[in-house]
């Protein structure tokens, strides 16, 4: 590991610590999410703490690639999209944005990552590689887009999102170093996971600060952005990524599959996802952010290690690994009103 992406690492990580104590101050006068009907806190707390963990990945991103370790193409797919998707988060923390304009946002933030990342290079998505084309890169660009906005949706409790991130980032970074990628393949990842994880310590339960949408957007997009670079570039199969978000995209895609089949107003802001259920009849958010840590680490991880070591059973692996989960969420009513086990 390079001495100087080690200490990238360690100045991401503590510039992310001390930039949370900043934003924390300031949302303290001016961003303060009030308990509600909808909310699954009970205390007043800030929001946009996710503005610090974001500017400094950036940062630690464009420093890697002045450096030499990273290559520009996923600098400039960070940095550019990832910005877009940030500002537009930032702003909707301050007063609501159009749900039209957001995902206009976010559509053209994925354009444009594809477009540097995607379009003319091979993408491995079962085993050969194929060329997207332009219908390749828009259902692409859906994909990544329902992926950014299903982080949204999952950011609910006390450190689920950030726990979910350092996981998938962290995991991709300790994959990537097996397969002897490099350590410009690995400071994308190592620096998220870094950043995200000095932000963790503010938002541990019970939280100080929350992410805001400037936060899980961005590690929405990144993460992301990430996936289909590491995929061009060969290291891993889409499969693997699949695996590595598994309980929330589990989680979030019963929910909505359940609200659309009960005809609930999909725009309308809920708390029936699993874990928020989970967390009502478990009267804490602490007990779901460790339960969803325990299935990523001894359940997720090592089928995500078997994908990378027969990527050709990659969608097999990837089956076994998330049916569960989905029968899990369905188990837990997610998606439905009233409570768990009160007879819905």
């Amino acid at each position: 590991m390079p001495v100087a992406l080690s200490a990238l690492t360690i100045l991401v990580a503590a510039g992310t610590w001390v930039g949370v104590a900043v934003v924390r101050a300031y949302a303290l006068r001016r961003l303060v999410d009030l308990p509600n009907e909808r909310s699954s806190h009970s205390q007043p707390t800030p929001r946009g703490g996710g503005l610090a963990l974001t500017v400094m990945h950036l940062l630690g991103v464009l420093a890697a690639t002045l450096l030499g370790l990273v290559p520009a193409g996923i600098s400039a797919s960070l940095i550019g999209g990832g910005g877009l998707v940030a500002l537009i988060g930032f702003l909707d923390d301050h007063r609501h944005v159009p749900a039209s304009v957001r995902l206009l946002c976010h559509f053209t933030a994925f354009g444009w990552a594809v477009w540097w990342l995607a379009v003319h290079g091979p993408l491995d998505v079962v085993r050969e590689p194929a060329l997207l084309g332009i219908a390749g890169a828009l259902l692409l660009v859906i994909g990544l887009a329902w992926f950014l906005n299903l982080f949204n949706f999952m950011d609910g409790i006390d450190g689920i999102a950030a726990a979910q991130a350092i996981f998938m980032s962290g995991m991709a970074t300790l994959l990537l170093f097996a397969r002897d990628a490099g350590p410009g393949a690995m400071a994308p990842t190592m620096l998220l996971a870094a950043a995200t994880a000095a932000f963790l310590a503010w938002n541990w339960p019970p939280a100080r600060i929350f992410l805001g949408d400037v936060g899980s957007g961005y590690l929405g997009y990144a993460l992301g952005v990430i996936a289909v670079w590491t995929t061009v570039e060969g290291w891993f199969t889409p499969w693997i990524w699949l695996i590595l978000g598994g309980a929330f995209v589990a989680d979030a895609t019963v929910t909505l599959l359940v609200r659309l089949r009960s005809r609930a107003a999909l725009a309308k802001a809920h708390r029936s996802h699993a874990y928020q259920r989970l967390s009502r009849h478990w009267r804490g958010h602490r007990p779901v952010t460790l339960a969803f840590a325990a299935v990523n680490l001894f359940w997720l991880a090592p089928w995500a290690c078997a994908a990378t070591l027969w990527p050709g059973r990659g969608a097999i692996f990837a089956l076994a690994a998330l049916l569960p989960l989905f029968w899990g969420a369905l188990r837990l009513g997610a998606g439905r009103t009233g409570e768990i086990g009160a007879g819905e």
